[in-house]
């Protein structure tokens, strides 16, 4: 084993990529479960909002569901309420159609960006985890080279232990940064595609608002 402060130095990178990999899996734990209730929950709403006879039955049916597209369509019902009730503030100045498509669009940006909570670290534990795990074998094979020149031998019992501490740090970089890119790929695709769900209801809400507003409420 080399001497005392390469161990220290290479055993502080492996704890760190240890944390790094803790880190990493909880957040891809945490994110698939919350997908995974998500998408349950709003197809569940969605189906029950396009099956209500008008546009306050399907809104009142969001109150009870607890996923993005019911965020929405109660974002867009209580906008329409307050129109409705003739605030008469900045905020509500304007044509309907205007004032709800922002307000759909604000609320789709704020579930966007709740749903990209965690991608952060995932992709930052990707990028760099390599290279701390890089590191540690640079840092671990440099002090095995000074362990042969002070015994002025290149023996196996002098540089296995130093050489095979360091690669242990290289592998584990790597495995700590696999898993986190895939996940960051995954997640992030699914946000795409929740989004563009969420544009698609925000745009048939705004439709249904506005011919339910021309036609009295009803």
């Amino acid at each position: 084993m080399g001497n005392g402060t390469t161990s220290l130095a290479v055993t502080a990178v492996l704890w760190t990529l240890l944390l790094f990999s803790v880190a990493s899996w909880t957040v891809i734990i945490v994110n698939g479960w919350r997908q995974w209730r998500m998408g349950r929950i709003n197809r569940a709403f969605a189906a029950r909002f396009w099956h209500a006879p008008d546009l306050g039955t399907g809104s009142r049916e969001a109150e009870s569901h607890d996923a993005p597209l019911a965020r929405l369509c109660v974002a867009g019902s209580r906008e329409l309420s307050a129109l409705r009730s003739g605030t008469n503030d900045l905020a509500h100045r304007g044509e309907v159609g205007d004032i709800l498509e922002r307000t759909l669009r604000q609320q789709v940006q704020k579930e966007q960006t709740a749903m990209e909570s965690g991608l952060t670290l995932l992709a930052s534990v990707g990028s760099i985890s390599p290279f701390v795990g890089l590191f540690g074998t640079v840092w671990g094979i440099m002090h095995a080279l000074q362990d042969i020149a002070k015994s002025g031998s290149a023996g196996l019992d002098v540089v296995a232990g130093p050489v095979g501490e360091a690669l242990i740090a290289t592998a584990l970089g790597i495995a700590t940064a696999i898993p986190a890119v895939l996940a960051y790929n995954f997640f992030l695709r699914r946000v795409r595609v929740a989004v563009a769900e969420m544009e698609h209801f925000a745009a048939d809400f705004l439709h249904l608002a506005i011919k339910t507003e021309r036609n009295g409420g009803r």
